[in-house]
């Protein structure tokens, strides 16, 4: 029998794994909750490759919860039924006929989209929204904005029951309102009150840049609750990374061990994180 090579790549590989072993050990029985953005999952590769990450993530015990966005998705849609919307300071004004299609769009086919590829990549994912169990309560963001919600109360029971049987849930942005409506959830917020009701260990914001930056450009792999406040006063956290900043302490002063926000588009993202010691993207804990 002609004896293996050891190549270059296959030791750098057990080297890899055995650097990892710390990690895995730190990371067993934890609950990781995953924002995934719309531009984050939007090719099939992409969308693969997150896929055997989150698989691979509940294979050596950790317990991921799938959180997504998709409004490029639902735009896209929007745009194809010639649904004209009216916007108030920037932002969509989600009317009842607008809503029907967000629940559509968000409900149906990114869900199951997600779900299929984990699915594909060997491991049991199960689809729902904040609507199913009665998980996420919401009220009127502002009335401005119509059926746009904010979570008031979250009931993570499902959660907890469907990770206890090996399950994958993903969770599609939805809640509900005391009259029985339906309430489309900015995503970021929906995985930040999510991680809060769970108590998880990591909060994982995967977006299109590589985290937070200072005011040279450079990225800022640490933070505490304080300096995101400082740097926002300063202007050096502006425009959309606020949103995330915001959601990222939130969740932390609700019990959230820690919160990153890192860019989806990087492969293998969630594992350089949780499996390496220089991680990914920018971390925010409490001190």
């Amino acid at each position: 029998m002609k004896p293996r090579d050891m190549t270059r790549d296959s030791i750098a590989t057990a080297r890899t794994l055995n650097e990892a072993l710390p990690f895995l050990k730190r990371y067993e029985g934890a609950t990781v909750v995953i924002k995934l953005g719309g531009h984050a999952m939007g090719s099939d590769e992409g969308m693969a490759s997150f896929a055997r990450d989150v698989v691979l993530m509940r294979q050596v015990g950790v317990n991921p919860v799938v959180v997504h966005g998709g409004g490029p998705m639902i735009n896209a849609m929007l745009d194809r039924l010639g649904v004209v919307s009216e916007f108030v300071n920037g932002k969509r004004v989600t009317d009842t006929a607008t809503m029907e299609i967000v629940e559509m769009v968000l409900s149906g086919s990114v869900n199951k989209r997600i779900v299929q590829a984990i699915c594909a990549a060997g491991g049991r994912a199960v689809g729902l929204s904040g609507k199913d169990a009665g998980m996420i309560r919401c009220t009127t963001a502002d009335p401005a904005l119509g059926l746009v919600g904010t979570p008031d109360l979250v009931d993570p029971q499902i959660l907890r029951d469907l990770t206890a049987a090996g399950v994958i849930p993903v969770v599609a942005p939805l809640g509900y309102g005391a009259e029985g409506e339906t309430f489309n959830i900015n995503g970021d917020t929906a995985a930040g009150a999510v991680a809060a009701a769970l108590m998880a260990d990591r909060l994982l914001l995967l977006t299109d840049v590589a985290g937070v930056k200072d005011g040279s450009g450079q990225l800022v792999t640490e933070l505490t609750v304080d300096a995101v406040a400082e740097l926002t006063a300063d202007g050096v956290i502006a425009g959309g990374m606020i949103p995330k900043t915001q959601t990222a302490v939130s969740a932390i002063q609700s019990g959230v061990r820690a919160a990153v926000i890192l860019d989806g588009r990087a492969p293998n993202a969630c594992l350089l994180e949780l499996f390496t010691e220089h991680g990914a993207g920018s971390i925010i804990r409490r001190a």
